[in-house]
C-alpha cells in the first residue's frame, strides 16, 4: 500500500474509501456470506463480478480477509474475516446509526443498524466474539439467551 501520510483517518480511507470494500465486509459480517457467488448475488447493491474479484483480492492483500480452498467443493474458495475486519463492528454500528439518523434510508434496511446501535458496546463485543468463532475458530461460548447477535438482528428485521 502506498502511503500518502501517516494520518490514521487518511490511511483508513485508503483501505475503505472505495464504494465496495465496506459493502463486501458488511455482507460477510451481517449476512454470513463467505463464497464469491454468495457475495455476488446476495448484495442488493449489485456489484459486478470483476469488481468483486478485484476488491476481494485487495482485501486479502491488505490482511482484512483470508482465502482458502473450500474442503466441500474443489472449485470454491472460502473467505474469512481477520481480526482487523472483525474489529470494524463498532465502526459499522456507528456508520449505520449515523446513516439512519441523517440519510434518506428505508425503514426496512435500517432496522438492523438501529438494533445494533441500540445494543451498544456489549452487543458489539458479543458479535465480535461470535465472528471470531465463525471465522477464526476461537470459541465464543453459548450465546446469552440462546440467540446469536445475528439472530437477534434478524428477529428485529422480521418484527418490523
Amino acid at each position: 500500500m502506498d502511503v500518502r501520510s501517516g494520518c490514521p483517518i487518511n490511511l483508513s480511507l485508503e483501505v475503505f474509501g472505495d464504494r465496495w470494500s465496506l459493502v463486501i465486509l458488511r455482507d460477510m459480517i451481517f449476512g454470513g456470506r463467505r463464497h464469491f457467488r454468495e457475495l455476488l448475488t446476495g448484495s442488493i447493491e449489485g456489484i459486478a463480478s470483476n469488481i468483486l474479484a478485484a476488491r476481494l483480492r485487495t482485501l486479502v492483500d491488505l490482511g482484512m480477509l483470508t482465502r482458502r480452498d473450500d474442503p466441500t467443493h474443489k472449485q470454491k474458495v472460502v473467505y474469512s474475516l481477520t481480526e482487523a475486519s472483525i474489529e470494524l463492528v463498532p465502526v459499522l454500528a456507528a456508520l449505520g446509526s449515523w446513516g439512519s439518523r441523517w440519510l434518506p434510508v428505508t425503514g426496512e434496511l435500517s432496522v438492523r443498524a438501529i438494533a445494533l446501535g441500540d445494543g451498544g458496546p456489549a452487543m458489539w463485543e458479543r458479535f465480535m466474539a461470535e465472528l471470531r468463532e465463525e471465522h477464526l475458530g476461537i470459541p465464543a461460548g453459548p450465546p446469552p439467551g440462546g440467540k446469536t447477535v445475528r439472530q437477534k438482528l434478524q428477529d428485529a428485521y422480521d418484527a418490523r
